[in-house]
């Protein structure tokens, strides 16, 4: 299907969507969305024959746990109230622990990348066939960007991706941007995974932009596109005409005239690319299987996963094999990626907190992981925050005890919660 020129449809620009000349198609973050009734952007949008097209952040098909039933149940309801083409997901894990592992479920809050060996491959592979049997329409999964390389990988990128087309015949959405940020962390040349990938299977291409601090790319989806991140489409474009080109920004929104800039270079990089010669190289064939595979694979998998996020989240020591120093930035990213999330579903934190929200927050995280969502993750924040009879003001910990009385409901107790309450009793005189 060809879908041409698209954007990121959020909230915060839906209005600037609407208005932006030559838009072909949308993607809405599935997770944010209603499975029984749609924004009123999106349903003008397709009322102008706009295709919307759900792209899910939290299957986790990469992880050792099979798909969730109730998350592949979401993600083909939101595919049919939107009558889309085909869904998207992520080539990565975002949770571990649990079962598999004997140990404390964790939640990373971010996509993690999968190791590219033969044990994940197999994992993904399984928990792909999973999700297209759930899903009403066709699925496509993008490659990530990573601060982290896992150690022992036995296959390129490229060479991981042809496999899995082969084996379960899924569509890939190609994230130029998370090909150059791989190029800067891990030393991975763009073009041998383009080389190497199967363009045919491109179901569409992202586009987004990001920022280098310290000799690490940040894919932060909120800063312009950048020249190596085109070129590197150029060169994506010099093998393939993609169905379908989509400019993502996720924050840090600039003025409508900006998104249009940026849509304007895609679109010119792409007419260049096409105007150009085209690139033909031979695909190299697929890697060799091993002959001493040995069964178990998927706890195997676990277990590296579990340690890993472990390290990253729980203050754990760090698996063998690593990079102190990236883990560190990792770490560090995804607590801070916590705080802002936490101060987006709970923006009344840091109206009581002021300027001490953020530091609270960081040092809770440092070693305490998220295990149920972020809403969750500020009840348990203020929780703690109560316990220690913080904030020092009198009148800001009254305010922070009401809203976690306000918030937590009837859950049935738990040790932290039966001092919270003790705690609330008190400063309301009660």
């Amino acid at each position: 299907m060809k879908l041409g020129i698209g954007i990121g449809w959020r909230p915060e620009i839906a209005d600037a969507v609407e208005a932006l000349p030559g838009i072909d198609w949308v993607e809405a973050v599935s997770e944010n969305l209603c499975t029984d009734h749609l924004p009123e952007s999106l349903v003008r949008l397709r009322e102008r024959g706009v295709t919307v097209v759900p792209h899910g952040v939290s299957l986790g098909l990469g992880g050792a746990e099979r798909p969730d039933p109730g998350r592949l149940a979401g993600l083909a309801a939101r595919a049919g109230l939107l009558g889309a083409p085909l869904v998207t997901e992520h080539i990565a894990f975002v949770r571990a622990g649990g079962p598999l592992s004997a140990s404390q479920p964790l939640e990373a809050g971010h996509l993690l990348p999968v190791p590219r060996t033969w044990d994940a491959l197999d994992v993904l592979c399984e928990n792909v066939r999973i999700a297209q049997d759930s899903l009403p329409v066709p699925l496509a999964l993008e490659n990530i960007a990573a601060l982290i390389s896992w150690p022992g990988e036995e296959l390129t990128e490229g060479q991981f991706l042809a496999e899995l087309v082969e084996r379960t015949g899924v569509r890939l959405l190609i994230d130029v941007a998370n090909l150059h940020t791989n190029h800067v962390n891990r030393g991975e040349d763009p073009a041998t995974a383009l080389d190497e990938l199967p363009v045919e299977a491109i179901a569409y291409v992202h586009v987004a932009g990001g920022v280098e601090k310290d000799g690490v790319w940040h894919d932060t989806h909120a800063h312009p596109v950048t020249r190596p991140v085109l070129d590197v489409l150029s060169g994506l474009r010099s093998r393939v005409d993609p169905p379908g080109v989509l400019l993502e920004r996720d924050d840090d929104f600039p003025p409508a005239e900006e998104l249009a800039g940026e849509l304007a270079a895609i679109r010119s990089t792409l007419a260049e690319a096409a105007s150009g010669p085209r690139t033909v190289r031979p695909r190299p064939a697929l890697a060799p299987e091993p002959s001493s595979r040995t069964a178990g694979g998927r706890e195997r998998t676990a277990v590296a996963q579990t340690a890993l996020l472990s390290a990253l989240v729980a203050g754990t020591p760090a698996p063998d094999g690593f990079d102190h120093r990236r883990l560190g930035v990792q770490s560090h990213a995804l607590a801070a990626k916590r705080a802002d999330v936490v101060a987006k579903v709970a923006p009344e934190l840091p109206g009581i907190l002021g300027d001490g929200y953020r530091k609270a927050f960081l040092a809770y995280a440092r070693n305490r992981p998220m295990s149920g969502g972020y809403r969750r993750d500020a009840l348990a924040f203020a929780e703690l925050l109560l316990v220690e009879g913080r904030p020092d003001d009198e009148a800001a910990r009254r305010r922070l005890t009401l809203w976690w009385q306000d918030r937590a409901g009837s859950r049935p107790p738990r040790r932290a919660t039966r001092l919270v309450r003790s705690a609330r009793a008190a400063l309301l005189g009660k």
